[in-house]
């Protein structure tokens, strides 16, 4: 009992800390284990925070706990703050602060399910992931809302915004965003991820703008790659993404989005970070696709997984669902699904008829 109401006490106090401090470490919960698992992992590792990891595998758990992530973060070494498990029951420790989920958004609504019964109560459930399921065009925060029971809602937060796993692991200036519905929740999570140095947290209450945000650029980074890989210069890139983002804000303000969250960290910070490296996974794909390899051979030679291959279907269902044209992400979804050729996508694109740029939400 004791025990209970001091940790009721340290939660209660973090969440009436001024917005703009920082909160002491949190004990922290990481479910999923690969290379921004582990790099938001390290981020809290770093600053304090005691954190546990869910792996999915035997094999990444022990790589984890030998200090090296071989598998997903070859040559980084494991904070020692870091501990892996393989059961929740013992990942869960009672006094959990917070809770990251970093599932790949196709196989969020499986772990929730089998799970229901072992998630903790009381702190913050924050979504990492950047998709939208394919079947049911519901994003991860709808999966939390319909799959957890009520007493979780209003615990819920979601992250995104530019930021490479790697250059987080490097210790380099990152600056993310926390959504939640609730100001007070997303203000005690930005507080807890947030480490004073490398690590900023923004908040916001657009949960469903940042959400499809975070899913639709990644689609437009696999048409940015093909660009790459097609030899096309500057003036393309850009071109995709301003009409990559044409396209998102659409989406997100046809899902309940005001728009207004496109133009900051998860709409144009992380579309432009996406598009233009390669260190991004989606960015890669559609290189590779631009130089003649087909999805099959792209999937088969990598362990990570690139969210947008999924969510072009998904994107595809939900713009048909909602009405909302999205020419650039329907070239993505031909080149990955039906064969096209991604030069011959760009030239029906360049073909288009021409119209106005009337805005970012009702332009063509």
């Amino acid at each position: 009992m004791a025990e209970s109401n001091k940790k009721q006490k340290m939660m209660q106090s973090d969440k009436d800390a001024p917005p703009g401090s920082h909160a002491a470490p949190p004990r922290a919960l990481v479910v999923g284990d690969g290379a921004f698992a582990m790099a938001m992992a390290t981020a809290m590792a770093r600053r304090g925070s005691s954190v546990r990891i869910l792996c999915h595998t035997t094999k990444v758990r022990d790589e984890i706990n030998a200090g090296e992530n071989k598998t997903y973060l070859p040559g980084q070494k494991v904070n020692a703050n870091i501990k892996a498990y393989t059961s929740i029951e013992e990942a869960c420790a009672p006094d959990v602060q917070i809770v990251l989920l970093v599932i790949p958004t196709q196989f969020l609504r499986k772990f929730l399910v089998a799970n229901i019964g072992s998630m903790p109560v009381g702190c913050p459930i924050v979504v990492c992931a950047k998709g939208i399921e394919i079947g049911t065009a519901e994003t991860p925060y709808e999966m939390m809302i319909g799959e957890l029971p009520g007493k979780y809602h209003k615990h819920f937060a979601v992250l995104a915004g530019p930021s490479f796993a790697a250059e987080i692991m490097e210790g380099q200036p990152t600056n993310v965003v926390v959504a939640s519905q609730s100001s007070d929740l997303a203000n005690q999570v930005a507080r807890f991820v947030s480490d004073g140095a490398s690590l900023r947290a923004y908040v916001s209450d657009d949960v469903h703008g940042i959400e499809i945000a975070g899913a639709v650029k990644n689609v437009l980074a696999i048409a940015s790659g093909a660009l790459d890989g097609l030899n096309f210069g500057n003036n393309a890139r850009a071109a995709l993404v301003c009409r990559g983002l044409a396209e998102l804000t659409r989406l997100a303000v046809a899902t309940g989005s005001n728009g207004r969250s496109m133009a900051g960290l998860a709409g144009v910070g992380d579309l432009m970070l996406t598009c233009s490296s390669s260190l991004s996974r989606n960015f890669t794909v559609g290189k590779k696709l631009a130089s003649g390899m087909t999805l099959e051979e792209i999937s088969g030679g990598t362990n990570a997984v690139a969210e947008g291959v999924a969510t072009a279907k998904s994107v595809r269902m939900l713009a048909g669902k909602l009405n909302v044209e999205m020419p650039i992400c329907e070239a993505v979804y031909q080149c990955l699904y039906e064969g096209k050729a991604p030069r011959e996508a760009l030239a029906e694109l360049q073909a288009r008829p021409l119209g106005a740029e009337s805005g970012l939400v009702a332009g063509d």
